[in-house]
């Protein structure tokens, strides 16, 4: 009896191991940075750019018009509205820590645009001594938008405003470093000061399109074609997720840059 017993639990062990048991299917709070939130193989390179020409890669020089090499900075993606920009000299900014990972790099600069929770969370990054926190409160010090300058990195606070987003509380940055000038909108649409930024010279716009919170991909658009950067980014696409490729391909507008959670791009001016 014993024998028997012993070679019906050994065949139901042989049994089990052939027919496996299913993974479960992760979360979408298990999504890395690698998967994104569309799970699609974007069908642009990490740095290409879609224009009215075609695509371009952002390290190369087609039309002899920017600049870009390894003394460049560097722009990482980490998702949703969360992104770490890291200078020339190895100094590094965060903007609205929040979603992904990369917060390794011990911060020189903080930025948070406002305090939803989704957009303030300091405490994941590292910091350097002396880190210099720039919140929507310093930004809008004295009832003005303020800029600062840390060390040659020029941050200009900017209106972002929505039914979402008092513009008393919430602030957008122009960031130049390195000679590159980036616009982060921060959560925001349409806003009038936007109609004087073409003059700026902006090299990146970073825009939100996620049409919950924010202006939706038709706006953005519109906005992007206002703003006149050589280089739009679609970020904030999706609420809960840190991106969606197959929605962001949805971004109509001049100069498209895809960049995917975890994708690393080396910024060039113009």
């Amino acid at each position: 009896m014993k024998n028997a017993v012993c070679a019906a639990l050994a065949l139901c062990l042989c049994l089990a191991a052939c027919v496996g048991v299913p993974s479960p299917s992760p979360s979408p709070s298990a999504l890395t940075p690698s998967q994104g939130a569309g799970g699609s193989s974007p069908s642009l390179s990490p740095g290409e750019t879609q224009t009215d020409k075609g695509t371009e890669t952002a390290s190369e020089n087609p039309g002899g018009d920017y600049e870009g090499g390894d003394d460049m900075p560097k722009l990482y993606y980490q998702g949703h509205g969360s992104f770490r920009l890291t200078a020339a000299d190895g100094r590094v900014i965060y903007v609205d820590p929040y979603a992904g990972d990369g917060y390794d790099l011990p911060a020189d600069i903080i930025l948070v645009t406002h305090q939803h929770s989704d957009h303030n969370q300091i405490n994941l990054c590292a910091q350097n001594p002396g880190c210099r926190v720039i919140t929507n409160a310093e930004a809008l010090e004295g009832g003005k938008h303020n800029t600062f300058d840390v060390d040659g990195i020029i941050i200009e606070a900017v209106e972002a405003s929505n039914k979402n987003h008092d513009p008393r509380l919430c602030v957008g940055y122009i960031i130049t470093i390195d000679g590159v000038k980036l616009y982060a909108a921060g959560d925001t649409s349409k806003t009038a000061g936007m109609a004087s930024f073409a003059a700026r010279g902006i090299d990146y716009a970073l825009l939100p399109t996620d049409g919950v919170y924010n202006m939706g991909l038709a706006e953005a658009a519109e906005c992007a074609a206002l703003i006149g950067a050589r280089h739009n980014i679609p970020i904030h696409a999706k609420p809960g997720a840190l991106f969606d490729r197959p929605y962001a391909e949805g971004f109509d507008a001049p100069n498209r840059l895809i960049v995917e959670p975890g994708e690393e791009i080396t910024l060039s001016r113009a």
